[in-house]
């Protein structure tokens, strides 16, 4: 079941869901003492003993931060409060009045362990001033551990992006409420360090998306066969590694039979993988994959428009994206996964007149168009269905920045879809299982030694 934990808000979604908790009678200081002693537990935890410095800004992040201040130093820890701005709502005037501490307007000369950053919160639309980012670097400069209250002060909450250049990294980002967007989407992502989560009270919020969580597998029937598992068709091309790769990650993935759809056996087939020129024409057939080591020559599209014509459900990977056009969707009923990389999202935006701006409005305007499955994959995956349902991943190890593992991902979504799963369940339950053989494999892993850690990241879901 989804959980209210899970879900990630625009900064409007966040705005509406703090109003639903005051309507029904919580107050503004409530939540800010909630929030900012759970800051605070995740600031203690990582302090401790050391001397903590609290920048806080005007609103109620600020305000957040006194708490924090507060609530550190009622525990005996050292605690320095900067506060170059005077606060500017009543609730963070009200934290101010309840710190007991002093309250430097300069950071000059101030120098401790622990920065929390509460200077500016989610809310942030512009650049910070030159004044206040100086201070801010400052600070960070000469503090080796650094926390970013909700989020990182001159990051983007909805869009991810860094509003100045050059701004600090963090080791911890604390979320208060809800996840926001920047949490998981780069650039901002690879500023926040470890990230962790303080509940507020908010509810679920109706069409918000979810981060990715671990999926619920299951073994096979006591009665189960092969077909009943499903039967996965992959096509290759002049490329055959590439379609290897996929068909042993597939053999990984839950599906009970895969095939591959060659005239002969490449080099290198493994003995399991069964090879079947005519795999595309069985009757049993519950899934296909084309896309990897597909080619780009003339061959490509009447290939593509051959598998798309099979009304089972399809994934499409690599090769496969670039031959797609609209006109081979035309009529299609079954289900379809798009699995396109950072480059092949915006040439399918060029394809079908996708004028959106940004990878994930691309993404949510490319599936309620066509009817597929989106897998806008990278440093920061996500996956979005023609519904308007949406996941975004958790990082995955940046070891799998090498060539191959697209494919190894594609065989595990298109195993996935062959078991009969929704295909956006499916989607999700790949790249959750891809990442997470990822993390078993290690560094400089490879494609193969990728495909063998697959069976461990599945007997982890069941």
């Amino acid at each position: 079941m989804p959980r209210p934990s899970d879900q990630i808000l625009t900064v409007a979604q966040m705005r509406e869901a703090e109003e639903a908790l005051i309507a029904a009678g919580t107050s503004v200081d409530a939540l800010m003492q909630i929030a900012g002693r759970g800051a605070a537990e995740w600031v203690w935890r990582l302090g401790w003993p050391r001397p903590v410095t609290v920048l806080c800004g005007p609103g109620n992040n600020g305000g957040d931060g006194y708490v924090i201040a507060e609530t550190l130093r009622a525990r005996g820890l050292p605690v320095t409060v900067v506060a170059p701005l005077a606060p500017a709502t009543d609730a963070a005037r009200n934290a101010r009045g309840h710190y007991r501490g002093e309250v430097l307007a300069s950071a000059d000369g101030v120098r401790g362990t622990v920065l929390v950053d509460c200077l500016f919160g989610s809310g942030l639309v512009r650049p910070l001033g030159q004044e206040l980012f100086d201070m801010l670097r400052g600070l960070a400069d000469s503090h080796p551990l650094r926390v970013a209250i909700d989020l990182p002060s001159g990051v983007e909450s909805d869009s991810g992006h860094p509003l100045n250049e050059g701004l600090p990294d963090y080791r911890l980002t604390v979320s208060l409420g809800a996840w926001k967007y920047a949490h998981w989407t780069m650039p901002a992502a690879a500023l926040m360090g470890e990230r962790r989560l303080v509940s507020i009270g908010v509810a679920e919020v109706p069409g918000a998306a979810r981060l990715l969580a671990k999926p619920r597998l299951h073994p096979p029937a006591a009665d189960a066969h092969k077909y009943t598992r499903g039967l996965l068709a992959i096509v290759p091309g002049a490329m055959p590694g590439a379609s290897l790769l996929a068909s042993e990650a597939a053999m990984q993935g839950g599906a009970g039979y895969v095939r591959l759809a060659a005239a002969q056996a490449p080099m290198g087939t493994p003995p399991d993988l069964v090879v079947d020129p005519q795999a595309l024409a069985d009757p049993r057939l519950s899934a296909a994959l084309a896309g990897p080591g597909l080619g780009r020559g003339e061959d490509a599209q009447r290939v593509l428009g051959e598998v798309l014509a099979r009304e089972v459900p399809t994934v499409l990977d690599a090769d496969a994206l670039v031959a797609l056009t609209p006109a081979m969707l035309a009529g299609r009923r079954a289900p379809l996964i798009a699995t396109p990389h950072e480059g092949e999202l915006t040439r399918l935006a060029v394809s079908f007149g996708i004028a959106a701006q940004g990878k994930r409005a691309v993404a949510q305007e490319l599936a309620r168009r066509t009817g597929m499955v989106v897998i806008a994959k990278g440093a920061d995956s996500l996956i979005a269905a023609p519904d308007g349902r949406m996941a975004l991943a958790r990082p995955a190890p940046s070891w799998l920045s090498v060539a191959g593992t697209g494919d190894v991902l594609a065989g595990l979504v298109a195993s996935r879809l062959a078991t009969g799963a929704d295909p956006f369940a499916a989607a999700c339950e790949a790249v959750w299982l891809h990442g997470e053989a990822a993390r078993l494999a290690g560094p400089v892993l490879t494609p193969s030694a990728l495909v063998t850690h697959i069976a461990a990241a599945y007997a982890a879901c069941l």
